[in-house]
C-alpha cells in the first residue's frame, strides 16, 4: 500500500505560480512512476504530467508544456508540480497518483494509488 497526500493548492491570480507537493508513505517510493492529474467540475480526470522512477524522464500534456515542471525527491518520498503562468483554465482539483509499472502512463486506469486531491483556483 502507498498513501499519498497532496498539498500546496490554493487561490492565485492568472499569471501566478503554485507548487504542489505529494508526500508518499508506505512502500518504497522510488519503485513507482508518479503522475499528476486534474479534474475540473463536470469534466473527466485528465493527465497533466508523469515522471519516471528515477526522475530522469518526464512527459507533459500539451496544455501545460512549458509552464509546468514535475520533479521528485526520492530521499524525501515526495513528487512536486511547479506550476507557472497559471491560467483560469488550469482551475481544477489536482491529484497525484502512483503506478507500480515502468512505463510513463498517461491514463488514470493504469495508476494503483491516488491522493485525495488539492484544489487549485486561478482568478482572471
Amino acid at each position: 500500500q502507498v498513501q499519498l497526500v497532496e498539498s500546496g493548492g490554493g487561490l492565485v491570480a492568472a499569471g501566478g505560480s503554485l507548487r504542489l507537493s505529494c508526500a508518499a508513505s508506505g512502500r518504497t517510493f522510488s519503485l513507482y512512476v508518479m503522475g499528476w492529474f486534474r479534474q475540473a467540475p463536470g469534466k473527466e480526470r485528465e493527465f497533466v504530467s508523469v515522471i519516471s522512477r528515477n526522475g530522469g524522464s518526464t512527459y507533459y500534456a500539451d496544455s501545460v508544456k512549458g509552464r509546468f515542471t514535475i520533479s521528485r525527491d526520492n530521499a524525501k518520498n515526495t513528487v512536486y508540480l511547479q506550476m507557472n503562468s497559471l491560467k483560469p483554465e488550469d482551475k481544477a482539483v489536482y491529484y497525484c497518483a502512483a503506478n507500480a509499472g515502468v512505463r510513463l502512463r498517461r491514463t488514470p486506469n493504469w495508476y494503483d494509488y491516488w491522493g485525495q486531491g488539492t484544489q487549485v483556483t486561478v482568478s482572471s
